[in-house]
């Protein structure tokens, strides 16, 4: 069983063996899901590309920093997940979150993680289902993503969810009475899906509209075409409409020129971050500017093409595949699916103030997303039963970080 250990950091070669056979375990299990609704992955790399990386280390080099700096584990909050996706806190200080292929909503009664602290275990937490999306279609990459919670929650009890469907992407809002959820309201509809890169990712701004990353469904062009709604980052009013002030006309595209956006957070500037999976050879940090084009299909990683934005990190393939992006003390926060480590990369005034610092290499297998609680703390869950994972008893988990 894997361990939950006090002190977390530890240098990026250790735990190499064991990340060795979870990556071979991984290819296969990435051969039998692959594929569902329109395409299948062979046309580009998903989430687990175990193809040889590049030779450089880049940009997103670093190892676990000094123990003063390093994160704490201070509870398990939650065990037995199924593929947890999505992670929303509500008002009242307990958690939803998303498992990406059942389309069940479970929540994580507040108290949770102090009770699970003092305990040792989860047990105090076990999270119970809220509800059942209706339509989402598992498989490959797909089923109920992301989650949000509108900052007006209180005057609107409405929760968002990103889902795949039969035919596309979508968007849709659910009223929660604080027991159950409501019927999906759709929002929108038409975001490009396929058996890899749906992205799903979503947050609230701070100016209370709506970003959601999408990923271009295996098909380059759609990064390229501002008529797609495939390889975008797009800006919603809170009833899904194009948001003013976007870029393009009557458009709810922010920007364009993404391969695969899974994380999106906002720094204490208020500026836009998104974490975002290359193809072969790099992964990719993006500050986000209102219209900007980030290079997909032409550019992966940094380019110095005059025709697009550069990357503010990049990371080879195997050492990131990133989902979920948080912002916390200082330093976007990075979950790595097939790197299965967390990132921190510090950032000051829109710009990278030192290398990004590897943890948890190893030792909790796939990370999927990372959020800030609302004590401050970061919780983070696992992704070793999507189908790409060497799931263990107890998986999937949440935990709760505890920052210095």
């Amino acid at each position: 069983m894997r361990r939950v250990r006090v002190l977390l950091a530890r240098p990026v070669t250790m735990g190499v063996a064991r990340a060795a056979i979870r990556a071979a375990i991984g290819t296969v299990a990435a051969a039998l899901v692959a594929g569902t609704v329109g395409c299948t992955p062979t046309s580009g790399r998903g989430e687990d590309d175990t193809r040889p990386a590049p030779t450089g280390t880049g940009s997103g080099s670093g190892s676990a920093g000094d123990a003063a700096d390093r994160p704490r584990v201070a509870a398990v909050v939650a065990t037995g997940l199924a593929a947890p996706w999505g992670l929303a806190f509500l008002p009242d200080r307990s958690a939803l979150v998303a498992e990406r292929d059942t389309g069940r909503v479970r929540r994580i009664p507040a108290g949770a993680a102090s009770a699970a602290g003092a305990a040792g275990t989860a047990e105090s937490g076990r999270p119970t289902e809220v509800g059942r999306v209706p339509g989402v279609q598992e498989g490959g990459e797909g089923g109920l993503l992301g989650l949000a919670v509108a900052p007006t929650f209180e005057e609107q009890p409405y929760v968002y969810a990103y889902l795949t469907t039969a035919k596309d992407n979508r968007i849709v809002r659910m009223r929660f009475d604080g027991g159950r959820l409501g019927a999906p309201e759709v929002l929108l509809a038409g975001i490009p899906a396929a058996g890899v890169h749906n992205g799903g990712r979503m947050v609230f701004g701070p100016d209370g509209m709506l970003y959601a990353g999408t990923g271009d469904a295996a098909d380059g062009d759609n990064a390229q075409n501002r008529r797609s709604l495939g390889g975008k980052i797009l800006r919603l009013t809170p009833d899904g409409k194009p948001a003013p002030g976007n870029p393009f006309d009557v458009s709810p595209v922010w920007s364009y020129g993404h391969r695969n956006v899974q994380g999106l957070a906002f720094d204490s500037g208020g500026r836009l971050w998104a974490s975002e999976f290359g193809q072969n050879t790099w992964d990719e940090l993006n500050l986000i500017r209102r219209g900007g084009n980030y290079g997909w299909p032409q550019a992966e990683g940094i380019s110095q093409d005059r025709r697009s934005l550069d990357p503010v990190a990049q990371w080879p393939t195997s050492d990131a595949s990133p989902s979920g992006l948080a912002y916390a003390d200082g330093a976007l926060w990075m979950a790595g699916l097939r790197g299965r480590r967390l990132w921190r990369i510090p950032v000051r005034d829109g710009h990278r103030t030192g290398e990004p610092q590897a943890y948890l290499s190893g030792s909790h297998g796939r990370l999927r997303t990372v959020a800030v609680a609302p004590d401050g703390s970061l919780w983070l869950s696992t992704s070793n039963t999507d189908g790409r994972g060497a799931p263990e008893p107890g998986d999937d988990r949440v935990l709760r970080l505890r920052l210095p």
